[in-house]
């Protein structure tokens, strides 16, 4: 599984983008919820997933920025 792009991190919309956050945030507790009844089979999704709401996180960020400095 390759690590998402952040060019296509930025062409989503805001409403996609909100959306995709509260997904990632549930499969990633989805893992924990796996590991800690031990039946995670792979482990390495958790680098992938937090990766991948860093991304969307920052894009968020950044466009919240950018929407102040405009108003």
């Amino acid at each position: 599984m390759a690590l998402p792009k952040i060019k296509e991190v930025r062409d989503l919309s805001d409403d996609q983008l909100v959306e995709k956050i509260s997904a990632v945030k549930k499969e990633l507790f989805d893992l924990r919820f796996q590991q800690a009844t031990r039946q995670l089979e792979a482990p390495h999704l958790f680098k992938h997933k937090k990766h991948e709401l860093a991304q969307l996180l920052t894009i968020e960020r950044e466009r919240q920025i950018k929407a102040a400095a405009e108003a």
